[in-house]
């Protein structure tokens, strides 16, 4: 298997998509897109403590910032609800706060649930699917001093917590997502530390990927209780480029292409394979000081692998891989070179990667794979009033656009996928970064709140809206 063979972008970066002709997605298509509630929400006093609450109160942000208010959401639902209205969009992908349902382990916090009953009634209102992400990083601060994802319980807390809000919105909500990037969330926050909870668990880290992976099939099951309604799980892709010294996959050794296997088992498929495969990639073992089968108790995977009806696709860019004889996981990600364009991330904007990615999906699981969503792609960008007070985003623009053409191109490669959400609908507190780095549609004003839609909300408008014509 080879990795970044070939790939090009289709149209410079820097041109806008103004007057071009609506990518060529099927009918029935589904524009929709996506925020998370600890990024958005506030109202922290009105829910429980979680690990992101700690980490920012700890110093562990950029900006020295917390989420504690950050959209105001919570109190400003009705207006973004509003703003989903006039974007045409039909659906919209939200994440339940944990802490907000559940703030202790044996409280409901009725106030909470109330919250995201009136916001899936105002979405139905408004003829936007709701689909509701039940864990996007906010573990609850009490379950984190138990041991957290280092613990069997919290799997078990995780279903109790699903089925908890399946038995308020389950008759309402038009797709679960069970998780979000349990790969980022092992990463960055349980080795790089750089995210919640800020730890470094290796050699021992297989604990914090099954927990989260029996997790998942502990609460499809809570789910099903509930009624039929799909569910799905939201990993983050990074499409495995082998690079060499100077970060081109032209530079690459073979030794490089084998890291970049290691790096697609443990990033990708550790977070597939057990869901449409019922096994963990070899791999896994480089995760634990023993062996994964002292984690994995009878029964867990098949629980794991109960089917799914939908797999969430997060893509940024592809991830630049080299051997490493230092790094414990054997491999490195430095980057990649070359003349990219780069988003305010200092992400290379390489749209052709979704489209290899998502054939790549579909070449190791085939008949396995179920139906794909974009659950998130975005751009951060750089965003500046002119005089007039408008946001012309046209980097982001041509962003989205590219990445829709690399959606439509991998549709025409035989990839079943049924829709596509843009990351964000609002400026959000960006994690690690706080509110240095804005990915919306809508730029929000943080001292005021005060919303105002750019120039990419009204293009992705009008996308919508000629899809809808025909």
């Amino acid at each position: 298997m080879r990795f970044g063979d070939g790939v090009v972008v289709s149209e410079p970066a820097v041109s806008t998509a103004a007057g071009k002709p609506t990518p060529a997605l099927p009918p029935g298509f589904t524009f929709g897109v996506a925020t998370s509630a600890h990024q958005i929400e506030g109202a922290c006093d009105e829910r429980g403590v979680s690990v992101w609450d700690t980490f920012a109160r700890a110093g562990g942000i950029a900006d020295g910032t917390t989420g504690d208010v950050a959209c105001d959401h919570c109190h400003r639902m009705a207006e973004d609800v509003a703003l989903l209205a006039d974007l045409g969009v039909g659906a919209y992908r939200f994440s339940i706060a944990w802490p907000r349902v559940q703030p202790s382990r044996s409280t409901l916090n009725l106030a909470g649930c109330s919250f995201y009953d009136r916001l899936v009634d105002e979405l139905l209102a408004n003829d936007i699917a709701p689909l509701a992400t039940l864990f996007h990083w906010d573990l609850p601060q009490d379950l984190q001093d138990a041991g957290g994802w280092m613990r069997r319980e919290t799997a078990a807390r995780f279903a109790d917590y699903a089925d908890a809000v399946a038995s308020v919105l389950g008759d309402r909500v038009q797709q679960w997502i069970t998780l979000n990037e349990p790969s980022v969330h092992t990463e960055l926050g349980h080795m790089a530390g750089i995210h919640a909870p800020g730890v470094n668990v290796l050699p021992n880290l297989f604990p914090v990927v099954h927990h989260q992976m029996l997790a998942h099939g502990l609460a499809v099951a809570a789910l099903r209780a509930h009624g039929n309604v799909p569910i799905s799980i939201a990993n983050s892709y990074g499409t495995p480029w082998p690079v060499g010294p100077d970060l081109t996959p032209g530079t690459a050794s073979d030794a490089d292409r084998a890291a970049a296997l290691t790096y697609d088992a443990i990033h990708n498929r550790m977070y597939t394979d057990p869901i449409l495969l019922g096994r963990y990639p070899d791999e896994a073992e480089y995760l634990t000081s023993g062996t994964i089968g002292d984690i994995i108790l009878e029964g867990d995977m098949s629980t794991i692998s109960t089917p799914i009806d939908a797999l969430g696709v997060n893509y940024y860019n592809p991830t630049g891989v080299a051997a490493s004889e230092t790094e414990p996981l054997r491999y490195a990600t430095p980057g990649i070179g070359g003349e990219w364009p780069r988003t305010a991330f200092d992400w290379p904007v390489i749209p052709d990667g979704l489209r290899e990615m998502l054939v790549l999906l579909k070449d190791q699981y085939g008949d396995r794979l179920p139906p794909i969503w974009i659950t998130e792609n975005g751009c951060a960008a750089d965003d500046q009033p002119g005089e007039d007070g408008t946001i012309r985003d046209d980097v982001r623009i041509d962003y989205l656009d590219q990445h829709l053409r690399a959606v439509a191109a991998a549709i025409d490669a035989g990839v079943d996928v049924r829709g596509y959400c843009v990351w964000s609908l609002l400026d959000n507190w960006e994690w690690a970064e706080g509110f240095s780095k804005r990915f919306g549609l809508v730029q929000v004003d943080f001292e005021t709140q005060a919303r105002v839609p750019k120039a990419s909300y009204r293009w992705y408008r009008e996308l919508i809206s000629a899809a809808k014509r025909g």
